[in-house]
């Protein structure tokens, strides 16, 4: 509460040494927090999270209480942005629920093999949705909330587009390779205890698995990992920057608060202090021939389902899977493919 009768730059200046009484110069943190410090002398508190996890949660909660960040950073785009807003129960039942107007969205976005392959993805995190009781993303959530209690704290995503990753990740593998990375998302059963998602926070274990991952799909890590690392390299050092200290306007040293997966970390680290060219890892291929018959096939396909649908069922029930949103947007497709 600010006292009344204050102008505005007054209260500005109440609210800006507030928050400097309230940030803790050598703050106790948790020990998946790393600090990286800017030329300018700028600091970043970066949060290595598992994305699974109520001890991530708390983790994220008190560094943003102790540092009172200028400004705090997710790994996070503008395609999924829209996680920060939903409740548990609303999160649960989206990723549990897989339906064709999700499967067509994501086609839409992303093309058809990219768009395939996320779907599949979606369907791991809904099975560990599924035993673990818990929606994704609850470090994103809570990081966001804290971020709006302080003075100040501006709020970034800090992810390349999901749509670019997908469809990089697709154009790097191999025809098998994608075959075999489908098989393998499609079977995917393995029980998964709240024990393990919590190993995720082990650096040793994580490079254990990374490692894993990389002989098997080393083009695949690539893309979905080291790109992405160089990514949120270059976000989280345009924002760790000087601020402007009211009410003069004077620089001061900023501080920022970064919220990623463990497995990003070390690439962070690693790439701080280089030179980043991210115009590099942000060009996406344009589709193969194959990609595109495969696409007309799978059109087809569907087309051919629905046609045989109308004339098993008659005309009222034919008129209403015309009717049906995803049915008329594949219909339109092809209008246009032809055209």
């Amino acid at each position: 509460c600010l006292p009344p009768g204050l102008s505005d730059g007054e209260a500005m200046e109440l609210l800006w040494k507030l928050r400097s009484r309230r940030r803790q110069s050598s703050p106790e943190l948790p020990e998946t927090v790393s600090c990286l410090t800017a030329p300018d002398g700028s600091t970043l508190y970066l949060v290595g999270t598992a994305h699974f996890s109520d001890s991530s949660k708390k983790d994220v909660a008190t560094t943003i209480r102790a540092v009172q960040p200028d400004v705090v950073v997710v790994e996070l785009c503008q395609y999924r942005v829209s996680m920060l807003k939903m409740d548990e129960n609303t999160l649960l039942k989206e990723a549990k629920d897989i339906n064709l107007e999700k499967v067509q969205q994501a086609i839409k976005q992303n093309g058809l093999m990219s768009g395939l392959m996320q779907i599949l993805l979606l369907k791991v995190s809904a099975h560990i949705t599924e035993q673990l009781g818990m929606a994704p993303g609850g470090e994103f959530r809570e990081a966001f909330k804290e971020a709006g209690r302080i003075p100040f704290c501006k709020f970034h995503l800090g992810d390349r587009p999901i749509p670019v990753t997908f469809k990089r990740a697709i154009a790097a593998l191999s025809f098998w390779q994608k075959a075999r990375l489908a098989w393998g998302l499609c079977f995917l059963s393995d029980p998964i205890s709240k024990e393990d998602v919590e190993k995720c926070k082990q650096k040793d274990l994580l490079e254990q698995t990374m490692s894993e991952m990389i002989g098997e799909f080393p083009a695949l890590h690539q893309t979905i990992v080291a790109e992405r690392d160089i990514y949120l390299t270059h976000t989280l050092r345009q924002a760790t920057r000087c601020v402007e200290a009211p009410p003069n306007g004077q620089k001061v040293p900023g501080v920022v608060v970064g919220v990623v997966g463990m497995g990003h970390v070390p690439g962070i680290e690693k790439n701080w202090e280089k030179e980043l060219n991210i115009n590099e890892i942000m060009s996406v291929a344009p589709p193969s021939r194959f990609g595109w018959v495969l696409q007309t096939v799978f059109k087809g396909v569907l087309m051919g389902i629905v046609g045989y649908a109308c004339y098993r069922a008659g005309g009222t029930l034919g008129r209403t899977l015309l009717s049906l949103p995803a049915v008329k947007g594949i219909v339109e497709n092809l209008r246009l493919s032809r055209a």
